[in-house]
């Protein structure tokens, strides 16, 4: 997903208004030998993000560098990225570099239609891949079905992603508790503790609409008892998944249990990740499910003393790399676009990223000043040596992430219970796994 952040999502990580195009510098001479006179750039980035930041640097950057360029920065959301990619991507008239989201869903299908450049070439060329490293790969690479993991690059990330529990302290003071967690099962102590004291445990949404939180807490009890092999199968389609059996079902299971002891409070279905934000913010509840995309917001809007920790006890954690940088097949500019994701892997453009808490791929932690972030940015480097980053649940066939958010809203309403959720997980699965296969 969808990063959200931002919408990201990843996501989830753009904002939510609609397209805003900005002009910026208007020399009037060619951007390119073969191309237009302007250089079209197309993101969804919120401006204030760390990301967003770290490519406004990269903007000044590319400016210097190219100073006879007329450049046309736009931002758009990431659901009308995603929505429009397919029209947005077509014709002679299209953006010469665009940000999108990773996955066979999205990203795959760009390029098994042939609306994305391979950038092998480019790869090489730059040492991208020297940046980009592990698991971060496994999103940039599709083959000629469409399906990540392997065959031709076709986007760049800037970013890594992992989701933690942020938590308020003074909450968890007031129901007893003093130390972090270090099992599943502690974690559970705690937030009946939590829930005896008359509070909230964790702030959540369940809207079919950007209401993330419960899918990325049931699929990181899945990841919690998942393992490497188990995760890839099913992530790139690779072999037949049984969703009746462990980790999918025991984690279903326990899904639900969170839901009726209260752990993720009631009324979820209208409540997307913004209002969860929010909520938690206003001191009320004691922790919120996301990943990187609010750790700066909440240091610096959260009036109570708060830290953050991932899910105790799990084998592997949510998270993958960050959306990407693609270049259209029909861009007139292409050569610029290639400097243009160079510029955003550039030692410069990273450490300033890092140093805003935004997980770069090739930035340099030990730079990180102060100590929070540094040790943050730090958890996210030794979850990806240690290969433990099980990316999220909306990538591997078309259509999930609507399915499931679905799916999220009907347990979290009581109208749908696990094993009914699990069934139809099968099916969607199954019938996507195998349209995706036949091509």
């Amino acid at each position: 997903m969808t990063t959200v952040k931002r919408i990201t999502l990843r996501m989830a990580g753009g904002i939510a208004a609609a397209a805003v195009a900005m002009s910026l510098a208007a020399c009037g001479s060619s951007a390119d030998d073969a191309g237009s006179d302007t250089f079209t750039i197309l993101q969804y980035e919120n401006p204030e993000s760390a990301q967003g930041q770290g490519w406004q640097l990269a903007l000044e950057i590319f400016q210097k560098k190219h100073p006879d360029v007329k450049v046309d920065f736009q931002t758009t959301s990431f659901d009308a990225m995603r929505q429009n990619a397919k029209i947005t991507l077509t014709g002679d008239k299209v953006p010469d570099v665009i940000e999108f989201n990773k996955g066979n869903a999205d990203g795959g299908q760009l390029a098994g239609q042939g609306l994305l450049a391979p950038l092998d070439d480019q790869v090489a060329e730059y040492g991208w891949d020297e940046k980009v490293t592990g698991g971060m790969q496994a999103f940039a690479q599709y083959d000629e079905q469409g399906l990540a993991g392997s065959g031709n690059w076709y986007g760049v990330p800037n970013i890594g992603e992992y989701v933690m529990f942020y938590y308020n302290k003074e909450l968890f003071a007031e129901a007893g508790i003093t130390e972090q967690p270090a099992t599943l099962e502690e974690f559970e102590a705690n937030m009946d503790a939590l829930v005896a004291a008359g509070i909230t445990p964790i702030s959540s949404s369940a809207s079919t609409s950007q209401g993330f939180n419960q899918m990325w807490i049931w699929y990181s009890l899945v990841a919690a008892e998942a393992d490497r092999a188990g995760i890839d199968d099913f992530m790139f389609l690779r072999e037949p998944v049984d969703f009746s059996k462990a980790p999918w079902k025991t984690a279903a299971d326990r899904f639900q249990s969170w839901i009726d002891k209260g752990y993720v409070g009631e009324e979820l279905g209208g409540l997307n990740f913004e209002q969860a934000t929010v909520n938690f913010l206003s001191g009320d509840k004691a922790m919120l499910i996301w990943n990187q995309g609010e750790f700066a917001r909440i240091r610096e809007q959260a009036t109570f003393d708060w830290g953050y920790f991932t899910l105790p006890g799990a084998n592997l954690q949510m998270g993958s790399s960050g959306h990407l940088w693609g270049v259209p097949a029909n861009a007139k500019n292409k050569e610029l676009s290639y400097d243009w994701i160079d510029i955003t892997l550039s030692e410069e453009v990273q450490n300033k990223i890092g140093q805003l808490g935004g997980l770069p791929l090739a930035g340099d932690a030990s730079t990180i000043e102060d100590e929070l972030t540094r040790e943050y940015t730090e958890r996210f480097n030794e979850l990806l040596a240690n290969d433990s980053l099980a990316f999220y649940p909306d990538y591997p066939v078309p259509g999930f992430l609507d399915f499931i958010q679905s799916n999220m809203q009907a347990m979290s309403n009581r109208n749908e219970d696990a094993d009914e959720y699990t069934d139809k997980l099968q099916k969607f699965y199954d019938e996507g796994r195998e349209t995706a296969l036949a091509g």
